[in-house]
């Protein structure tokens, strides 16, 4: 199929970029150096090709894609790398399965649910989940008496991960993890989990990286000079022109925006309405036009799609659903 043939807003891989980019963290990053986040792409078939890169170990976001890995054969060893208080459906799961908790009741929840092993989650620096660095010796003794394992501690500096300074990204990675390494003493275990697609060549504390977003890119990842290539693109139609300015059929609905407009090559994206994209071309388009469109931010741009299409040139390759979405 040609991408001429695609009902537009599609989105689109390019299957040469996204196999640069496997090549390129399996030589940096080999075997269980990265544990590859698929909240990112939430897609079994692009995890398959992960794994077949080396990558056999993987992180995920939510429950639904706990249960998909699993029942795509992915689940050699799955870490939910977030907080959960109903892990019944987890327990029951073909599959490694370990949890992240933070707190006495996400510990009785996994130790509940049937789940067998966990990770302590420190907070790092980032305001979102995970314990205190001294309480975390108290929460693994916990989840011991409760008969759990406790392979050892996470901790994410997703404040750290997109900072455009590499010199503030080192220093702040290495205060995060001076946090999470003082944690870990208490902790035990072997596993040191931290880490983004943003500082997966500067985290060396951790055992293991948690990137995800390095496999498709996104325009926010891009200021960073990393060695990945831009894989994903959205492709749309131009469907109006108006006095120097031209619209498409891609809006809110199909970009993840919270790290800003989408971008089109050789144009100046104005403004992004609910089903619309607003952009002044530097050379004159016509209606039925198909422009390819670059999102800010990969992760929520992929889970508005229910497909996407591995691309070469304009031929479509392989379609691949999107079949991790949802909760």
């Amino acid at each position: 199929m040609d991408t001429a043939a695609l009902a537009t807003p599609a989105l689109l891989v390019d299957g040469e970029a996204f196999e640069h980019n496997l090549r390129t963290m399996s030589a940096a990053l080999p075997g269980p150096r990265l544990r590859p986040h698929v909240k990112a792409h939430k897609c079994t078939a692009l995890a398959a090709r992960q794994a077949a890169a080396g990558h056999v170990t993987f992180c995920c976001a939510t429950v639904r894609e706990m249960e998909g890995m699993a029942k795509a054969g992915l689940g050699e060893d799955l870490l939910l790398a977030n907080e959960v208080l109903d892990a019944r459906r987890l327990g029951d799961l073909d599959a490694r399965v370990t949890v992240a908790v933070d707190s006495p009741e996400t510990v009785h929840a996994a130790a509940d649910g049937g789940v067998k092993e966990v990770l302590i989650d420190v907070n790092v620096g980032l305001p979102r989940c995970g314990c205190p660095p001294d309480e975390a010796g108290r929460l693994a003794d916990l989840a011991r008496s409760r008969g759990l394992e406790v392979r050892g501690v996470m901790g994410y500096e997703g404040h750290v991960v997109g900072l455009p300074e590499r010199t503030l990204r080192e220093q702040l990675t290495k205060d995060a993890m001076e946090r999470l390494i003082a944690a870990h003493s208490q902790v035990g275990g072997d596993v040191i989990s931290a880490g983004g697609t943003g500082t997966y060549d500067i985290n060396t504390w951790a055992t293991e990286i948690q990137a995800g977003s390095y496999a498709l890119m996104d325009t926010a990842y891009g200021h960073l000079e990393l060695p990945f290539r831009q894989a994903l693109f959205v492709l749309a139609s131009v469907i109006s022109v108006g006095q120097g300015y031209a619209v498409a059929d891609a809006g809110l609905k199909a970009f993840g925006m919270d790290h800003g407009n989408p971008t089109v090559e050789g144009a100046e994206v104005w403004f992004v309405s609910d089903e619309h994209l607003t952009f002044a071309p530097s050379s004159p388009v016509k209606v039925g036009d198909r422009i390819r469109v670059t999102p800010a931010h990969v992760d929520p741009t992929v889970a508005y799609h229910e497909r996407m299409h591995l691309i070469t040139g304009d031929r479509v390759t392989e379609t691949w659903e999107v079949d991790l979405r949802g909760w």
